[in-house]
């Protein structure tokens, strides 16, 4: 009992502040506010010097809901232009890789060790690519910083660019689906059992992964017409944001300064790249170039797919498009490292 209350004591303020961020958030029209609001409140109260803490397995429940939500968007006309799309998604995920690697080679020429950087701005899941590091002996802590800058400064400027690009106030309201609990709620509960499964098995990101593939399976299966309901959707944004702003404190901006401003410029350039890159290939194979943009940039599919969703910009093809980003550098990135080393060796 005294664990439970001092445990509580940690974290009970988390899930509050954040709340009052996303509420100031909506009420400003900032575009998604349940996840900014959320996670800029949390950095700013930890900034300050009150520590909050993490809610035990907020992010987990959050991506619950976040992928659940997703699958749904997997209809049988959403998998059919994911199937007939497959070459051009594979072709734009390689390509994001290769901006990454020149990315990186920059920053080995500025000194920085190959090995660090390579899994510090490699594209890539936060938690793989920590332990990627770890086997490797790289610098961990700044491969958890640049991972956790990375995503932060996507999530704080690629929704609100887009808006503005799209000419779309954030409180915009597309059509929702109604939610059919009768297929919502066995949904959800099998999501959670597959996500467990996942975790069994070892794979990768479960709790986003297995939920998400368990519900896009049923939905072009029996071709469903539903949505999750929009309080579920904010709470999973709301659990995601603060989780993301529990990884910074005064502490955090003080360690690396320099490192820290590398990060930045490198995110930032790799934002403006993927967008230009996107709208000329857009432009020459006739795809919506926010789209093509929103499925290659380096970010979370989370936050990808939920400005997708915003902006109604086609929420099936961008999350294949960073699912297979995901994979494709999953695959390739201990190899490509290994034959980088034995190159510089030589």
């Amino acid at each position: 009992m005294r664990r439970l209350l001092t445990s509580l004591g940690q974290w009970w303020a988390t899930p509050v502040v954040g709340a009052m961020g996303a509420l100031t958030a909506s009420y400003l029209n900032w575009p998604l506010p349940w996840i900014i609001g959320s996670m800029l409140a949390v950095i700013l109260v930890r900034c300050i010097g009150w520590r909050v803490g993490e809610i035990p397995n907020g992010r987990l429940t959050g991506q619950w809901m976040i992928a659940t939500s997703i699958g749904l968007h997997f209809t049988p006309l959403v998998l059919q232009q994911v199937l007939g799309h497959f070459v051009m998604m594979l072709f734009a995920a390689f390509l994001t890789l290769f901006l990454a690697l020149l990315g990186i080679e920059f920053m080995r020429r500025r000194g920085m060790d190959l090995t660090t950087a390579f899994f510090a701005f490699m594209p890539a899941n936060f938690a793989e690519m920590i332990q990627s590091g770890i086997r490797h002996k790289a610098n961990v802590s700044q491969i958890a910083a640049a991972h956790s800058v990375r995503l932060v400064l996507i999530v704080l400027c690629v929704p609100p660019a887009f808006f503005l690009i799209e000419k779309i106030l954030p409180t915009a309201v597309h059509p929702r689906l109604p939610a059919d609990w009768w297929w919502l709620g066995p949904l959800l509960l099998g999501g959670a059992l597959n996500a467990m499964l996942w975790k069994r098995c070892h794979l990768p990101n479960p709790w986003m992964f297995g939920p998400m593939v368990f519900c896009a399976f049923f939905t072009a299966s029996f071709n469903l017409q539903t949505a999750l309901p929009v309080e579920l959707s904010q709470y999973g944004q709301l659990m995601i944001g603060c989780a993301l702003g529990g990884y910074f404190d005064r502490q955090f901006f003080k360690a690396s300064p320099t490192f820290l401003f590398s990060v930045a410029l490198f995110t930032l350039t790799m934002i403006v790249c993927t967008v230009a890159l996107a709208m000329g290939i857009g432009w020459m194979l006739d795809f919506p170039a926010m789209t093509m943009a929103l499925g290659m940039m380096p970010g979370s599919s989370t936050e990808m797919y939920l400005t997708a969703e915003a902006l109604n910009l086609g929420a099936g093809i961008v999350t294949a498009m960073q699912i297979m980003r995901l994979v494709v550098v999953m695959l390739c990135a201990e190899p490509v490292h290994k034959l980088w080393l034995a190159r510089i060796s030589r």
